[in-house]
């Protein structure tokens, strides 16, 4: 299997969480929520390397527990680098440091701390095949198109929209050359499938899992805690 890097950014607020802590340190069990993301990789045979972006603040934080997660796992490569103003920015800084011989580079949201092994080696074998993969999950709502005052202009067909998670999955030559022509052309997507789009790269979805949601809103937080209870 391709040997695989995943680039987490963690310099996210804890504003919307009521919280000062920023998200990925709140604690969740008996650990931070990005603890219980950084584990569901460690399972994953091929991967190298390790690289979380965060503010400056957290970067003796995150080196203390990447320090106890060297002891178990010799073979990866931790690292942390600072993060950007925008998170393509701090997506950038980290690509700058992964490792020659990676051929597969994962993006993940810190926050996502369920996402599955299975569905993780899924956009795996489809990247490898056809350059990039997004987990993803169909949209269950129905979705309306507005003007700037609010006026409904149509509304798409729902079998053609899916929600996008992470992570998303490319090879690392495509990634970084998506990334290039981004901050050449002043291009901002919203995710780095987005990016990869932009030049024509080939990304493919694959259908994910509604467990695998996203820490931002205290209803998300209690959610996390009862299927964390779950776990344990």
């Amino acid at each position: 299997m391709e040997k695989l890097a995943v680039i987490i950014p963690a310099a996210g607020s804890g504003t919307r969480l009521g919280s000062r802590l920023p998200k990925p340190f709140i604690p969740l069990g008996d650990k931070t929520i990005l603890e219980w993301t950084i584990s569901r990789f460690l399972e994953i045979d091929c991967l190298l390397q390790v690289i979380v972006a965060t503010s400056i603040d957290y970067i003796p934080t995150l080196e203390r527990i990447f320090a106890k997660y060297s002891l178990s796992h010799s073979h990866i490569d931790f690292k942390v680098v600072k993060g950007g103003s925008e998170r393509q920015n701090s997506i950038n800084n980290a690509l700058g440091i992964v490792h020659e011989e990676i051929e597969l580079v994962a993006v993940h949201d810190a926050v996502r701390p369920f996402v599955s092994l299975e569905n993780i080696l899924q956009c795996i074998a489809v990247a490898k095949e056809v350059g990039g993969a997004a987990l993803g999950v169909p949209a269950k709502d129905t979705i309306k198109k507005i003007d700037k005052e609010g006026v409904i202009l149509e509304t798409p067909n729902r079998e053609q929209l899916w929600q996008a998670q992470t992570p998303q999955i490319f090879q690392k030559a495509l990634l970084k050359k998506a990334y290039n022509i981004a901050i050449q052309e002043g291009f901002l997507g919203t995710d780095d499938a987005s990016l990869v789009e932009h030049i024509g790269g080939i990304v493919k979805m694959v259908e994910g899992d509604r467990r695998n949601l996203k820490i931002t809103y205290p209803i998300d937080l209690k959610i996390a805690e009862l299927l964390i209870h779950e776990k344990q």
